[in-house]
């Protein structure tokens, strides 16, 4: 899903609105009363905020639920791998960003404080990967890509989960991040790594 609406990008810069939107990919259509009751916020709140992803396409209704008294929501892309444009509002892409990166932070740093035998089996198969590589623009793009193509089929299996997990599955927040660095120069002005 690509926004580029810079109303949109606000709406979306919201931690209730991106927990909405990845539980809704997880569990597939959903009442407010039950988004409220899994992610521990007020079902007028997630009401409210289910309403104003839905005023920008994000979500969408999914028909009345079993007892017909409550609307359903659903995610409007399965996938929900959103891109924001470039073309779209720098301050309003920036805060988005920063969130993003903010709750995944959060995420990593929980798993890296809780007790290992709380996750057996997943001790040294996940966590962090961190590097320094030498890129060109056109280079990160690629990587991007291919990052994007890797976890294609691993995304598409969680958006059909409905949360039926086979044994041993959990759902794992998988973030990738390519940070340019400034550029650095020697004591004699040179950019570091040029040749003489």
């Amino acid at each position: 899903m690509q926004i580029s609406d810079p109303t949109a990008i606000r709406a979306l810069a919201h931690p209730v609105r991106l927990d909405l939107l990845d539980l809704l990919v997880a569990l597939g259509p959903a009442t407010a009363a039950q988004c409220g009751r899994v992610l521990g916020v007020s079902q007028a709140s997630c009401s409210f905020h289910l309403r104003q992803l839905a005023k920008y396409g994000l979500v969408q209704d999914a028909g009345p639920g079993q007892d017909r008294r409550e609307r359903r929501w659903q995610a409007a892309d399965r996938k929900l791998t959103i891109t924001v444009s470039q073309a779209g509002d720098g301050l309003a892409r920036r805060e988005l960003e920063r969130l993003v990166v903010e709750r995944e932070m959060q995420a990593i740093l929980a798993y890296a404080e809780r007790d290992t035998g709380e996750f057996p089996g997943w001790q040294h198969k996940a966590g962090v990967v961190s590097a320094v590589a030498v890129l060109s623009p056109d280079e990160a793009a690629e990587l991007k890509q291919q990052w994007k193509a890797l976890l294609e089929p691993y995304v598409t299996r969680a958006a059909g989960s409905k949360l039926r997990l086979q044994p041993g599955q959990r759902y794992v927040r998988c973030f990738m991040a390519a940070s340019p660095q400034p550029e650095i120069t020697t004591g004699d002005g040179k950019h570091a790594g040029q040749d003489d």
